[in-house]
């Protein structure tokens, strides 16, 4: 099957008219990317918002309003999708207490992230892969407790996101273990992605990447008045921020500033998202998240593991962080009114289809090495087959050094190839690929002889 799907796949940047793309979809994700349903991603917002608040220090005890209820329902709802996996998935809320910071939290609270986790089924892959929003929500006053502050698109959309990708994939199985998590605590100070990232770095997670969901739902900016729901952003880190001191002279040396584990998450979301959701392109954005801004991913890329943000291509200030009100004839407050639900199935899509495709896709190559020890000018590569899951093959991926995307995917079964571009002018990655064309994430080539 692979031979007639995957032989020689060419995907350059700025082709000609007469260029051919060729685009291959499983069938099985292309189906699971078709059950995205709109009305299902207002339904949950709708009920989200009917909780009032959802601020991190409002009440928990209230079984109707506030964060204890919305974290019940969000949990609940992973429960009832886990009746329909065989098993294999287990909801609970995560809970530890976070103590007063001097600056966005007053109190001790119970701090509480909704974790839903689908088991893979190869037991020897102990690889994770996790989808993230926040529930938790606010108004102008960041340390407003009791006013609504319904949170429709910051971030009701990512956490539908998440909500309907596990309704989806809780259906099926995959070899490597998929996390559903609605983190609490992200307007006082991303406080639940950090104690998540700091359990799976204490516990040694194969924690392989993180796709962080954070106001996905809008598709119209204020002031600018730009509306356009076909763009989506990814941003993600160039640099490394774990050890980069460690890390420096080796990306100095193999020119490796744009080729971070992050920015290889970034090039894989938009291939594949694009390959499998129609009127969408994931527009990538070289920083880590909005200028001067930061959001859940940023505690794990702190904590050495692959994380990237998606948010809307345009955002809309006077439904985010606002007081409900109106003014001058204008509507302020994060009202489920000013989403765009055509868009949010789309950009949920595109987190969906990702994460069926690492799930699915055997382990990264190992020991992937560029010979140095002759001067040449054609490159030799080599590499070891994944330490988990079946490679039909691999991609070798082959780019100038000046492009942002990969420019040729040339599929082979062997273990070594030799091109004929040159190291000095080319930057080289690796991928596997099983038999159904799912590609693990590229890794790039270390020095060899």
């Amino acid at each position: 099957m692979i031979k007639g799907l995957f032989f020689t796949i060419l995907l350059l940047a700025g082709v000609t008219a007469s260029a051919q793309t060729i685009v291959n979809r499983d069938p099985v994700i292309a189906q699971m990317a078709s059950e995205v349903n709109a009305d299902s991603l207002h339904a949950y917002i709708n009920q989200l918002v009917a909780f009032g608040t959802r601020h991190t220090l409002s009440t928990a005890g209230d079984p109707r309003k506030g964060i204890g209820a919305a974290r019940q329902w969000v949990v609940n709802k992973f429960i009832e999708f886990a009746r329909g996996s065989n098993g294999r998935m287990t909801a609970f809320v995560d809970t530890t207490t976070l103590a007063p910071d001097g600056r966005r939290v007053n109190k001790p609270v119970l701090l509480g992230n909704c974790m839903a986790i689908l088991k893979g089924t190869d037991t020897a892959d102990k690889r994770i892969f996790l989808i993230s929003g926040h529930l938790d929500s606010r108004v102008s006053d960041i340390m407003n407790i009791t006013a609504d502050a319904p949170g429709a698109n910051d971030d009701g959309s990512g956490v539908a996101a998440v909500i309907e990708s596990a309704r989806i994939l809780s259906k099926k199985s995959f070899p490597a273990t998929i996390i559903f998590v609605a983190v609490s605590g992200e307007e006082q100070g991303l406080y639940g992605a950090d104690f998540l990232a700091g359990k799976a770095k204490k516990q040694n997670w194969a924690l392989e990447a993180v796709l962080n969901n954070d106001i996905i739902g809008n598709n119209h900016s204020n002031e600018t008045q730009i509306t356009d729901n076909t763009k989506l952003r990814i941003f993600s880190e160039g640099l490394p921020a774990f050890e980069l001191d460690k890390q420096a002279t080796g990306i100095r040396n193999l020119g490796g500033e744009n080729d971070g584990h992050c920015r290889q998450l970034a090039r894989y979301v938009k291939e594949v998202g694009e390959r499998y959701v129609d009127h969408i392109e994931l527009v990538m954005i070289y920083r880590n998240d909005r200028f001067l801004r930061g959001g859940d991913h940023t505690p794990f890329v702190e904590k050495g593991f692959t994380a990237v943000r998606l948010t809307e291509m345009n955002e809309n200030y006077t439904h985010q962080h606002q007081d409900i009100r109106n003014e001058k004839s204008v509507q302020y407050g994060d009202l489920a009114e000013f989403m765009d639900f055509e868009y949010l199935r789309k950009n949920t899509a595109v987190n969906l289809v990702c994460l069926a495709n690492l799930a699915s896709a055997p382990a990264t190559p190992q020991e992937f090495t560029i010979d140095v020890k002759d001067l040449t000018n054609s490159t030799l590569l080599s590499w070891k087959k994944p330490a988990h899951g079946k490679a039909a093959g691999y991609y070798v991926l082959v780019r100038e050094t000046t492009a942002p995307q990969w420019q040729k995917k040339i599929f082979t079964r062997e273990i070594n190839m030799r091109l004929p571009y040159s190291k000095d002018n080319y930057l080289f990655g690796l991928q596997s690929v099983d038999e159904a064309g799912h590609e693990s994430l590229a890794i790039i080539p270390s020095v060899g002889k």
